[in-house]
Protein backbone atom coordinates (compact mmCIF):
# COMPACT_ATOMS: atom_id res chain seq x y z
CA UNK A 1 0.00 0.00 0.00
CA UNK A 2 2.77 2.47 0.92
CA UNK A 3 4.57 1.74 -2.37
CA UNK A 4 1.42 2.29 -4.39
CA UNK A 5 0.49 5.52 -2.63
CA UNK A 6 3.91 7.02 -3.33
CA UNK A 7 3.33 6.46 -7.06
CA UNK A 8 -0.03 8.27 -7.09
CA UNK A 9 -0.25 12.02 -7.79
CA UNK A 10 0.95 13.55 -4.53
CA UNK A 11 -0.89 16.81 -5.04
CA UNK A 12 -4.16 14.96 -5.64
CA UNK A 13 -3.73 12.87 -2.49
CA UNK A 14 -2.82 15.89 -0.38
CA UNK A 15 -5.83 17.76 -1.72
CA UNK A 16 -8.16 14.80 -1.10
CA UNK A 17 -6.90 14.39 2.46
CA UNK A 18 -7.32 18.11 3.09
CA UNK A 19 -10.90 18.05 1.83
CA UNK A 20 -11.86 14.85 3.68
CA UNK A 21 -14.16 15.16 6.64
CA UNK A 22 -13.21 13.89 10.08
CA UNK A 23 -14.78 10.47 9.56
CA UNK A 24 -12.92 10.06 6.26
CA UNK A 25 -9.59 10.91 7.86
CA UNK A 26 -10.25 8.46 10.71
CA UNK A 27 -11.07 5.70 8.22
CA UNK A 28 -7.91 6.42 6.22
CA UNK A 29 -5.83 6.17 9.40
CA UNK A 30 -7.53 2.88 10.31
CA UNK A 31 -6.91 1.49 6.84
CA UNK A 32 -3.27 2.58 6.96
CA UNK A 33 -2.81 0.79 10.30
CA UNK A 34 -4.58 -2.29 8.89
CA UNK A 35 -2.24 -2.22 5.89
CA UNK A 36 0.83 -2.19 8.12
CA UNK A 37 -0.50 -5.16 10.11
CA UNK A 38 -1.39 -7.10 6.94
CA UNK A 39 2.05 -6.52 5.41
CA UNK A 40 3.80 -7.55 8.63
CA UNK A 41 1.76 -10.78 8.69
CA UNK A 42 2.52 -11.51 5.04
CA UNK A 43 6.26 -10.91 5.42
CA UNK A 44 6.62 -12.89 8.66
CA UNK A 45 4.47 -15.76 7.38
CA UNK A 46 6.40 -15.91 4.10
CA UNK A 47 9.68 -16.14 6.01
CA UNK A 48 8.24 -18.79 8.31
CA UNK A 49 6.98 -20.93 5.45
CA UNK A 50 10.19 -20.53 3.47
CA UNK A 51 12.23 -21.69 6.48
CA UNK A 52 9.84 -24.58 7.14
CA UNK A 53 10.11 -25.82 3.54
CA UNK A 54 13.91 -25.53 3.52
CA UNK A 55 14.42 -27.34 6.83
CA UNK A 56 11.70 -29.84 5.93
CA UNK A 57 13.58 -30.95 2.83
CA UNK A 58 16.72 -31.49 4.91
CA UNK A 59 14.81 -33.51 7.51
CA UNK A 60 13.06 -35.74 4.97
CA UNK A 61 16.37 -36.40 3.24
CA UNK A 62 17.99 -37.39 6.56
CA UNK A 63 15.02 -39.55 7.56
CA UNK A 64 14.89 -41.48 4.30
CA UNK A 65 18.62 -42.19 4.38
CA UNK A 66 18.22 -44.16 7.62
CA UNK A 67 17.22 -47.81 7.68
CA UNK A 68 15.35 -47.48 10.98
CA UNK A 69 12.45 -45.03 11.53
CA UNK A 70 13.75 -43.67 14.85
CA UNK A 71 17.42 -43.26 13.91
CA UNK A 72 17.17 -39.48 13.47
CA UNK A 73 15.41 -39.20 16.83
CA UNK A 74 18.02 -41.25 18.71
CA UNK A 75 20.87 -39.34 17.09
CA UNK A 76 19.39 -36.15 18.63
CA UNK A 77 19.38 -34.37 15.30
CA UNK A 78 17.28 -31.22 15.59
CA UNK A 79 15.41 -29.43 12.80
CA UNK A 80 14.10 -26.26 14.42
CA UNK A 81 11.20 -24.57 12.68
CA UNK A 82 10.17 -27.68 10.76
CA UNK A 83 6.56 -28.76 11.47
CA UNK A 84 7.21 -32.17 9.89
CA UNK A 85 10.05 -32.81 12.33
CA UNK A 86 7.81 -31.80 15.25
CA UNK A 87 5.35 -34.53 14.22
CA UNK A 88 8.20 -37.01 14.00
CA UNK A 89 9.71 -35.99 17.35
CA UNK A 90 6.38 -36.15 19.20
CA UNK A 91 5.52 -39.55 17.68
CA UNK A 92 8.93 -41.02 18.56
CA UNK A 93 8.48 -39.83 22.14
CA UNK A 94 5.09 -41.54 22.25
CA UNK A 95 6.59 -44.72 20.81
CA UNK A 96 9.36 -44.65 23.40
CA UNK A 97 6.81 -44.18 26.17
CA UNK A 98 4.82 -47.22 25.04
CA UNK A 99 7.93 -49.39 24.80
CA UNK A 100 9.19 -48.17 28.17
CA UNK A 101 5.87 -49.12 29.74
CA UNK A 102 6.56 -52.67 28.54
CA UNK A 103 9.93 -52.70 30.29
CA UNK A 104 12.13 -51.93 27.30
CA UNK A 105 15.14 -49.63 27.55
CA UNK A 106 15.31 -46.42 25.50
CA UNK A 107 18.06 -47.85 23.27
CA UNK A 108 15.73 -50.73 22.43
CA UNK A 109 13.93 -48.39 20.07
CA UNK A 110 16.52 -49.53 17.53
CA UNK A 111 15.62 -53.18 18.02
CA UNK A 112 11.95 -53.29 17.16
CA UNK A 113 10.59 -56.31 15.40
CA UNK A 114 13.11 -58.85 16.73
CA UNK A 115 10.38 -60.94 18.26
CA UNK A 116 10.73 -60.23 21.98
CA UNK A 117 7.58 -59.32 23.88
CA UNK A 118 9.08 -56.10 25.21
CA UNK A 119 10.04 -54.75 21.83
CA UNK A 120 6.90 -55.45 19.83
CA UNK A 121 3.58 -53.66 20.06
CA UNK A 122 0.02 -54.83 19.74
CA UNK A 123 -2.38 -53.27 17.25
CA UNK A 124 -4.00 -51.28 20.08
CA UNK A 125 -0.67 -49.86 21.23
CA UNK A 126 0.35 -49.02 17.70
CA UNK A 127 -2.99 -47.30 17.23
CA UNK A 128 -2.21 -45.09 20.22
CA UNK A 129 1.09 -44.05 18.61
CA UNK A 130 -0.74 -43.38 15.33
CA UNK A 131 -3.26 -41.18 17.16
CA UNK A 132 -0.42 -39.10 18.60
CA UNK A 133 0.93 -38.51 15.09
CA UNK A 134 -2.51 -37.48 13.84
CA UNK A 135 -3.10 -35.09 16.74
CA UNK A 136 0.30 -33.46 16.32
CA UNK A 137 -0.36 -33.12 12.60
CA UNK A 138 -3.62 -31.29 13.33
CA UNK A 139 -1.85 -29.03 15.85
CA UNK A 140 0.88 -28.14 13.36
CA UNK A 141 -1.69 -27.30 10.68
CA UNK A 142 -3.38 -24.90 13.10
CA UNK A 143 -0.04 -23.27 13.85
CA UNK A 144 0.68 -22.88 10.14
CA UNK A 145 -2.69 -21.18 9.65
CA UNK A 146 -2.11 -18.82 12.57
CA UNK A 147 -2.71 -15.13 11.67
CA UNK A 148 -4.11 -16.03 8.25
CA UNK A 149 -7.46 -14.78 9.51
CA UNK A 150 -5.96 -11.27 9.70
CA UNK A 151 -5.29 -11.31 5.96
CA UNK A 152 -8.74 -12.69 5.23
CA UNK A 153 -10.28 -9.93 7.36
CA UNK A 154 -8.23 -7.24 5.61
CA UNK A 155 -9.24 -8.59 2.22
CA UNK A 156 -12.96 -8.57 2.93
CA UNK A 157 -13.26 -5.61 5.31
CA UNK A 158 -11.01 -2.93 3.79
CA UNK A 159 -13.11 -2.27 0.62
CA UNK A 160 -16.31 -1.98 2.64
CA UNK A 161 -14.67 0.32 5.16
CA UNK A 162 -13.43 2.48 2.31
CA UNK A 163 -16.88 2.48 0.73
CA UNK A 164 -18.40 3.52 4.04
CA UNK A 165 -16.07 6.52 4.17
CA UNK A 166 -16.96 7.45 0.60
CA UNK A 167 -20.71 7.24 1.10
CA UNK A 168 -20.47 9.15 4.36
CA UNK A 169 -18.35 11.88 2.75
CA UNK A 170 -20.66 12.23 -0.26
CA UNK A 171 -23.67 12.51 2.02
CA UNK A 172 -22.01 15.28 3.98
CA UNK A 173 -20.94 17.07 0.80
CA UNK A 174 -24.46 17.13 -0.65
CA UNK A 175 -25.94 17.90 2.75
CA UNK A 176 -23.64 20.90 3.07
CA UNK A 177 -24.58 22.10 -0.41
CA UNK A 178 -28.28 21.80 0.42
CA UNK A 179 -27.82 23.71 3.67
CA UNK A 180 -25.95 26.50 1.87
CA UNK A 181 -28.61 26.66 -0.82
CA UNK A 182 -26.06 26.28 -3.63
CA UNK A 183 -26.41 24.15 -6.74
CA UNK A 184 -22.96 24.33 -8.38
CA UNK A 185 -20.91 21.17 -8.87
CA UNK A 186 -17.80 23.07 -7.87
CA UNK A 187 -19.23 23.40 -4.39
CA UNK A 188 -19.44 19.65 -3.81
CA UNK A 189 -16.42 18.56 -5.89
CA UNK A 190 -13.88 19.06 -3.07
CA UNK A 191 -15.97 17.05 -0.62
CA UNK A 192 -16.52 14.24 -3.13
CA UNK A 193 -12.81 14.16 -3.93
CA UNK A 194 -12.00 13.72 -0.26
CA UNK A 195 -14.70 11.09 0.14
CA UNK A 196 -13.43 8.98 -2.76
CA UNK A 197 -10.00 8.79 -1.14
CA UNK A 198 -11.23 6.23 1.39
CA UNK A 199 -12.35 3.86 -1.38
CA UNK A 200 -8.96 4.14 -3.08
CA UNK A 201 -7.10 3.46 0.17
CA UNK A 202 -9.44 0.55 0.98
CA UNK A 203 -8.66 -1.10 -2.36
CA UNK A 204 -4.93 -0.52 -1.87
CA UNK A 205 -5.19 -2.44 1.40
CA UNK A 206 -7.44 -5.22 0.09
CA UNK A 207 -5.64 -6.09 -3.16
CA UNK A 208 -2.18 -6.95 -1.72
CA UNK A 209 -3.84 -8.74 1.19
CA UNK A 210 -5.91 -10.89 -1.19
CA UNK A 211 -2.86 -11.80 -3.29
CA UNK A 212 -0.77 -12.56 -0.20
CA UNK A 213 -3.55 -14.63 1.34
CA UNK A 214 -3.97 -16.77 -1.78
CA UNK A 215 -0.23 -17.36 -2.19
CA UNK A 216 0.31 -18.23 1.47
CA UNK A 217 -2.78 -20.45 1.56
CA UNK A 218 -1.42 -22.43 -1.39
CA UNK A 219 1.97 -22.86 0.33
CA UNK A 220 0.29 -23.95 3.58
CA UNK A 221 -1.84 -26.45 1.67
CA UNK A 222 1.24 -27.96 0.04
CA UNK A 223 3.13 -28.18 3.35
CA UNK A 224 0.06 -29.77 4.96
CA UNK A 225 -0.08 -32.44 2.26
CA UNK A 226 3.64 -33.11 2.71
CA UNK A 227 3.17 -33.47 6.48
CA UNK A 228 0.22 -35.82 6.02
CA UNK A 229 2.17 -37.97 3.55
CA UNK A 230 5.16 -38.14 5.87
CA UNK A 231 2.96 -38.98 8.85
CA UNK A 232 1.54 -41.98 7.01
CA UNK A 233 5.00 -43.03 5.81
CA UNK A 234 6.46 -42.78 9.33
CA UNK A 235 3.63 -44.76 10.95
CA UNK A 236 3.94 -47.45 8.28
CA UNK A 237 7.69 -47.70 8.94
CA UNK A 238 7.09 -48.00 12.68
CA UNK A 239 4.45 -50.67 12.18
CA UNK A 240 6.85 -52.66 10.05
CA UNK A 241 9.50 -52.56 12.79
CA UNK A 242 7.41 -52.79 15.95
CA UNK A 243 3.96 -54.21 15.25
CA UNK A 244 3.51 -57.78 16.38
CA UNK A 245 1.93 -60.13 13.83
Amino acid sequence: MIFLITHLPIAGIAYAIKESNLSGKVIVVLLFMGSMIAWSVMVSKAREMGHAKKVGRRFLSAYRKEAHPVSVFLKRQKYTGCPTYKIYDRTCMALGGVLESRGAEPEDLFMGGVGTSQKTLSELQMSAVRNVAERELADQVLLLENNMGILATATTTAPFLGLLGTVWGVMEAFGGMASAGGSSLSEVAPGISGALLTTVVGLLVALPSAVGYNILSDIIRRVTVEMDNFSQEMVSDMERHYLSH
